[in-house]
C-alpha cells in the first residue's frame, strides 16, 4: 500500500466519484497506506477510513487538523481540500473556500486551450456565458420535472409564475449585451425561484441574507459551498484556472467556480434548502440529502459535460449571429 502511485489512486473518473466529506473536531492522517480521520471520545479514540479514490472534495471545518502525509495521499488521488467554517459554510473574512488543489503537470491541455481561444474575445466570451445560462435552465427544468420528492412537496414546474419567469429569462438572455446584463437577468430569475419555493414550503416571509442564521439561509449557504466544491473539482480535472470566468468578472477570485456552480445551485440546492428547513432538519441531514441529490441527478457529470462543450466548441460568425450577438 505504501508504494501506490498516483495512477493507482485515480481509477475512478472524477465525474463518477460519489463522495464529498465534511469533517469537524477530528484529526486527518495517513496510516498504513490509507487516509483516516481520528475522533477523540472520552474513553476511546476511533479511526474511520476515507475512501479517497472515490472522493472529489474534502471540507475541513472547526477543530480539524491534517498531516502532511495525508495531504500527499489526497493530492495523489486528486482530492480537493478546503478549509471552511462550522457546518460547512465558509465565512473566513466573508470570502469563498480557500481550495487546495492537487498538483499535477499531466492534466488535460485541450480544454484550457479551447477555453482561451474564445475567452479573450468579448463577443465570444459572452456567447459562452449565454450557453452556460441556457444549460442551467435546461438542467433545472429536467431535475424539477422528474424529482418525485419535489413533486410531493408541491413544486410544480408548470406553475404560471415559473413558466413566465423561464420565458422572460430566455428572451432577455438572448438579447443581453454584457455579462453585467446576464448577472442581472440571473438575479431576477433566482428571485422568482426563491419566492415560488418559499411560498410552496411555507416560508412566505423569507428574505435571502447570507449572514442570517435561520435554517433556510444557513442551508442555502451550506449547499452552495458544496456546489462550489464540485465546480472547483471539475475545473481542476479539466485544467482550467478559476480566473477565466465568463460571467462573474475578470478580477473576482475563484470567479469561474461560481459560473460553473450556478449550473446546479438553483436546480438542487435551492429547493432542498427550503424543504429541509420546513422539516427542521439538522445540517448533517441537509448535507446528506443534497449530496444524494447531486448523485441522483448526476450533477458532476452535468458540470463536466457543460464545461467541455463550451471549451471545445468553436463559435463561428454564423453561430454568433444566430445567438443574437
Amino acid at each position: 500500500m505504501d508504494d501506490l502511485s498516483p495512477s493507482d489512486l485515480k481509477v475512478i473518473l472524477h465525474s463518477k466519484r460519489a463522495n464529498m466529506y465534511y469533517l469537524e473536531y477530528c484529526r486527518v492522517m495517513q496510516k498504513n497506506g490509507r487516509v483516516l480521520y481520528l475522533t477523540e471520545a472520552q474513553k476511546e479514540n476511533l479511526y474511520y477510513n476515507i475512501p479517497i479514490a472515490n472522493t472529489t472534495v474534502l471540507l475541513l471545518g472547526n477543530g480539524t487538523s491534517i498531516t502532511q502525509a495525508a495531504m500527499r495521499m489526497l493530492s495523489q488521488a486528486g482530492v480537493l481540500v478546503g478549509f471552511c467554517g462550522g457546518g460547512g459554510t465558509p465565512l473566513h473574512m466573508a470570502t469563498e473556500v480557500e481550495w487546495f488543489t492537487p498538483q499535477s503537470e499531466y492534466r488535460p491541455t485541450e480544454y484550457l486551450q479551447g477555453w482561451l481561444k474564445f475567452w479573450f474575445d468579448d463577443t465570444q466570451r459572452l456567447a459562452a456565458a449565454k450557453t452556460l445560462q441556457a444549460a442551467r435552465l435546461t438542467y433545472l427544468q429536467k431535475v424539477w420535472s422528474k424529482d418525485r420528492e419535489f413533486k410531493a412537496e408541491g413544486i410544480d414546474l408548470n406553475h404560471t409564475s415559473l413558466q413566465s419567469a423561464f420565458a422572460t429569462f430566455e428572451a432577455r438572455t438572448a438579447k443581453a449585451t454584457s455579462s453585467g446584463d446576464l448577472l442581472m437577468i440571473e438575479a431576477q430569475l433566482t428571485k422568482v425561484l426563491y419566492k415560488t419555493i418559499s411560498n410552496t414550503t411555507k416560508h412566505p416571509d423569507f428574505s435571502r441574507q447570507h449572514q442570517a442564521t435561520d435554517r433556510a439561509n444557513a442551508f442555502l449557504n451550506h449547499g452552495n459551498y458544496l456546489a462550489y466544491g464540485l465546480a472547483a473539482s471539475c475545473l481542476w480535472v479539466l485544467g482550467i484556472p478559476h480566473g477565466f470566468a465568463v460571467m462573474h468578472g475578470k478580477t473576482r477570485r475563484g470567479a469561474l467556480v461560481f459560473d460553473v456552480a450556478d449550473l446546479i445551485k438553483d436546480a438542487i440546492v435551492l429547493p432542498w434548502a427550503f424543504i429541509c428547513a420546513k422539516e427542521k432538519a439538522t445540517e448533517q441531514e441537509f448535507r446528506q440529502q443534497v449530496l444524494q441529490a447531486f448523485i441522483d441527478h448526476k450533477a458532476l457529470d452535468f458540470m463536466f459535460n457543460s464545461v467541455k462543450a463550451v471549451a471545445l466548441q468553436e463559435l463561428s460568425p454564423q453561430q454568433i449571429e444566430e445567438q443574437g450577438l
